[in-house]
């Protein structure tokens, strides 16, 4: 299989964690070939150390020559969210493969233009929600699509941490509107929302309200000096779906006691299904057939361990009951991504990063109006 040349833009935390992915998906997968060629970051300090580190051919302070480089195949954007739309616009002019780290952009008005460029281009385009790649939202899809439960009355989901809990902790981009576009919504209900969007298809309307719970923070750690928090620390919002069901979905990233609270429950007329990301690999599953058959004797929920059976699961471990991890989902991420690079197939595309950025747009213009938006 030939190389993928990678250019990255962005040398933090998530740009170190797309390139472990690739080199976890070159040595599991075994037909996976990242070449590290190109890494930016504006500190040459910082992006000097990571290319040695990482193991990148070469590195620069200007991400357009990351974007023009003719030896870089792909675009990896790893930077903070109010530079996905220039950056990612840029390399799809540029007749790039681009993968970029959710959200696209900060509106869904500009996640609808990449949308529309990147089919345009005929390039690979990929959003890193990674939870589209955990075998567990995967085998739920299976069995919503499969119509093992009947039709879909409602979902209830919610996302929550106490990461920011704390009062003291500083002023960040993350609160910052023209910086991250909204919270706890954007932050952590978007990867709610791709899960749902794969498995239950396109939200038709919705209302929302939101709470600001710490409405100013220090600027720097220890200081006196106070900044405004411009974006939610809650979210809660009704949804109506296309398909006729219905739902509720929150966020929150001041819940204290929440760790990686990702939860949510699916109803359907002959069955629900309940999945928590704290449990990874646990499905909790009922089906009304088996209470059926079993003489009225209902017994309530089972719980499905993931296994070898599963989508992904059988590249990290060979037996069911044994625990994959959080970072085993960017493995498989990186894996699909470069599998598309050579005509694979994969649905966490553009599109659909613009289809859930319209979601979070619609939830804004709801909690400002007090009346429901269309998406």
């Amino acid at each position: 299989m030939k190389e993928i040349r990678i250019g990255l833009i962005g040398a933090g935390w998530m740009g170190k964690a797309h390139t472990t992915a690739f080199h976890n998906a070159r040595m599991i997968f075994g037909d996976d070939m990242p070449a590290f060629e190109l890494v930016s970051d504006v500190s040459e300090q910082q992006v000097s150390a990571f290319a040695k580190q990482m193991g990148y051919n070469r590195y620069t302070t200007d991400w357009m020559e990351v974007v023009t480089d003719p030896n870089v195949d792909l675009i990896d954007v790893a930077t903070p969210n109010c530079m996905h739309f220039e950056m990612a616009k840029a390399a799809l002019e540029h007749g790039k493969h681009v993968f970029c780290e959710k959200p696209l952009s900060l509106s869904a008005e500009q996640s609808r233009i990449l949308a529309d460029l990147a089919k345009e281009k005929g390039v690979v385009n990929y959003c890193g929600f990674s939870n589209i790649m955990n075998p567990a939202n995967q085998y739920v899809a299976e069995l919503v699509h499969s119509g093992k439960l009947g039709k879909i009355m409602r979902v209830h989901a919610t996302y929550d941490q106490d990461m920011l809990l704390d009062p003291s902790i500083p002023l960040a981009w993350r609160h910052i509107n023209k910086l991250a576009g909204s919270g706890a919504l954007g932050d952590l209900c978007s990867h709610l929302l791709s899960v749902s969007q794969m498995i239950l298809g396109d939200i038709d309307a919705v209302s929302a309200v939101q709470s600001i719970v710490i409405p100013e923070r220090p600027l720097k750690a220890g200081s006196d000096e106070m900044g405004k928090v411009e974006n939610d620390d809650v979210v809660t919002f009704l949804v109506k779906y296309k398909n006729g069901a219905i739902g509720d979905f929150s966020s929150s990233r001041v819940a204290t006691g929440r760790k990686n609270y990702f939860y949510y429950e699916i109803q359907g007329t002959e069955g629900t299904v309940v999945y928590n990301l704290e449990r990874m690999c646990e499905v909790q599953v009922y089906f009304k057939a088996d209470a059926d058959r079993d003489n009225g004797r209902d017994c309530g929920f089972r719980t499905v361990l993931l296994n070898p059976q599963h989508e992904g699961f059988k590249w990290f471990q060979p037996a069911g009951g044994i625990a994959i991890a959080f970072d085993d989902m960017k493995t498989l991420q990186a894996h699909a991504l470069m599998q598309a690079m050579h005509g694979g197939a994969y649905i966490c595309d553009f599109e659909m990063g613009a289809k859930v950025d319209s979601v979070i747009g619609a939830v804004l213009k709801s909690v400002q109006s007090g009346q429901w938006e269309t998406c």
